[in-house]
C-alpha cells in the first residue's frame, strides 16, 4: 500500500479546518497534519473538551482524510529560544503573556507537555516541531565564540526538553524536530550532538524535512542514512539555490519571494531535491509514514501548487522490494 500524501496545514491556517478539509480532499490529498494554530487544532481545548478531539476526528472522516501528526512549531520554537518581539506574533496569547523572556519559555515548555497529552487523546503519536536554539546567534564564530558557550547552549537545551520528552514518553507520543536554521540541530554536526545531550532518548526524532538541508550544501540522503530510526516523519518541501555573484547563502537581509534572494523555497518538484533518492533512502530504511507536502513558494498560487505538488508525490512514491531483478535468471 503506497504511504499516504498528506498536506501540511501550517501555511493554510488562513482557512477554517472545515474548508481546507474540502479543499485537500478535492485537491487529492489523503489526509492533514493539523497545524495548532488557527482552528485547525487546538491544544487548549483539546484538553478541556473530550468532544473537541472527537468532532475533529469526525469532520476528517466526512472528508475521507487521515490524520497521522499534528505540528507544533511555532510553540516549540520558544522553548530555548531567546525571547524577543518577534515571537509575540507566532505565539498564542498564554504563552506570550507579558512578553518576559524566562517567563515566555517556561509557558512553552507547559504548552509543549500539554501539546503532548492533546496528540494522545486525539490518537497520533507523532507532534512535528521546533525546538528553539539559545545559541544559533553564535552561529559566525566572530566575536571568538569559546566553546564553552556552545556546550551550555547544548545544555540548556536538554534541561528544557527533557521534561518535555518525559511526558511524551509518559503519552506514548514521539516529538519530532524538524532540523532548521535557527534550532539547536540544523545540520547532521548539530543533530548528533544534540541526540548526544539527551541521551539518545527513545521519543526524539526527526520530522525529515530536504528543503532545510539542501540549501545549506547537505545532502538530504546523508541525513536518513546518519538517522535511519530517528525519521518520525517526512516533509516534501523543495528548495533551490538561485546564487548570481552578488547575493549571499545566508539570504542577504531579503526575504523569501525576492527574485535577489540566494537560495528559496519552491513548489514540490521545481527546485533542486532529488525526491527520486529520497524515497529510495526511506525505503531502505523501511519509512512507511505519511509524505506531508509542506507546500511554500511565494510566486505561484498555492491551490495549484498543492493540487501538482500532490500528483508529484503520488506519482514519485512506490514501495520497495526484497526480490532482486535478475533473481529470474538464476538457475533453479
Amino acid at each position: 500500500m503506497p504511504r499516504p500524501v498528506t498536506l501540511c496545514t501550517g501555511q493554510w491556517a488562513d482557512l477554517p479546518v472545515e474548508d481546507l478539509s474540502r479543499l485537500a480532499r478535492e485537491l487529492g490529498f489523503d489526509g492533514l497534519e493539523l497545524a495548532c494554530w488557527g482552528d485547525h487544532f487546538e491544544v487548549d481545548k483539546a484538553m478541556v473538551d473530550d468532544g473537541y478531539v472527537k468532532a475533529k476526528r469526525d469532520l476528517l472522516e466526512s472528508h475521507d482524510l487521515q490524520c497521522h501528526a499534528i505540528s507544533a512549531h511555532l510553540v516549540g520554537q520558544a522553548v530555548c529560544d531567546n525571547i524577543d518581539e518577534r515571537h509575540k506574533s507566532i505565539l498564542p496569547d498564554n504563552v506570550w503573556g507579558d512578553g518576559t523572556g524566562a517567563g515566555v519559555n517556561q509557558r512553552a515548555a507547559e504548552e509543549m507537555k500539554n501539546t503532548a497529552r492533546a496528540a494522545q487523546k486525539f490518537g497520533v503519536d507523532v507532534v512535528n516541531g521546533f525546538t528553539g536554539s539559545s545559541i544559533w546567534h553564535l552561529l559566525y564564530s566572530f566575536p571568538p565564540v569559546p566553546e564553552s558557550m556552545i556546550e551550555k547552549g547544548f545544555a540548556d537545551f536538554a534541561d528544557a526538553w527533557n521534561p518535555i520528552l518525559d511526558v511524551f514518553a509518559e503519552c506514548g507520543v514521539r516529538f519530532a524536530l524538524e532540523v532548521h536554521p535557527t534550532e539547536i540541530a540544523f545540520d547532521i554536526h548539530t543533530t548528533q550532538r544534540a541526540l548526544e545531550a539527551i541521551g539518545h532518548r527513545e521519543e526524539f526524532g526527526f520530522n525529515f524535512d530536504p528543503s532545510h538541508l539542501i540549501w545549506q550544501g547537505i545532502d538530504p540522503v546523508e541525513f536518513i542514512r546518519a538517522f535511519p530510526d530517528r525519521i518520525f516523519h517526512v516533509h516534501m518541501k523543495d528548495a533551490i539555490v538561485t546564487l548570481d555573484g552578488r547575493s549571499s547563502i545566508l539570504g542577504s537581509h531579503l526575504n523569501f519571494g525576492n527574485s535577489r534572494r540566494g537560495w528559496d523555497f519552491r513548489s514540490v518538484g521545481r527546485g533542486s531535491v532529488n525526491f527520486e533518492e529520497i524515497i529510495r533512502a526511506l525505503n531502505e530504511v523501511g519509512y512507511d509514514g505519511p509524505l506531508s507536502v509542506e507546500w511554500e513558494d511565494v510566486r505561484m498560487d498555492r491551490e495549484h501548487g498543492a493540487r501538482e505538488s500532490c500528483e508529484f508525490v503520488k506519482r514519485l512514491d512506490f514501495k520497495s522490494t526484497n526480490a532482486a531483478f535478475d533473481a529470474a535468471f538464476s538457475e533453479g
